[in-house]
């Protein structure tokens, strides 16, 4: 019952709709538009109520750049946007790294400075044995 009703209501309105032309000079401007980047297809679609299709006609048939067979990649400002903003995080990122990299450097050429000044090694040397006084005892572990 429900889809009977849908269909005679679409029936209805599609009699209602009257067929429209638009004339060669609108459809080349609007082609110009969306090569320039000025609006888009879909923009185009709702704004005149015409069909994503007929617009990719249009295109087709209008287009300086088909006729040349120049490929026009379209690249929504959005994206756009989005690859600046992770672009400027990179060269962010990266001048915290280089910084990062002096703090290190620096911080070794310390360590380095007081281990010959005071004659004794601050550097932890990896795959030495711990000093007696890290680690538990047998005693400590009984009277926990």
């Amino acid at each position: 019952m429900v889809n009977l009703q849908r269909f005679t209501e679409h029936q209805q309105s599609r009699k209602l709709r009257t067929r429209r032309y638009f004339s060669e000079d609108f459809k080349k401007k609007k082609v110009r538009e969306i090569e320039k980047n000025l609006t888009t297809v879909s923009q185009l679609s709702k704004e005149y109520s015409v069909s994503d299709t007929a617009i990719y006609k249009w295109i087709h048939k209008y287009s300086m750049n088909m006729k040349k067979g120049v490929v026009q990649i379209v690249e929504a400002k959005s994206d756009t946007v989005k690859i600046q903003n992770l672009k400027e995080q990179v060269k962010e990122l990266e001048r915290l790294v280089g910084q990062k990299q002096i703090i290190i450097e620096f911080q070794q050429k310390m360590i380095e400075l007081a281990e010959n000044d005071l004659g004794i090694e601050i550097k932890k040397k990896y795959g030495s044995k711990p000093s007696s006084g890290s680690g538990q005892t047998e005693i400590n572990t009984l009277t926990k």
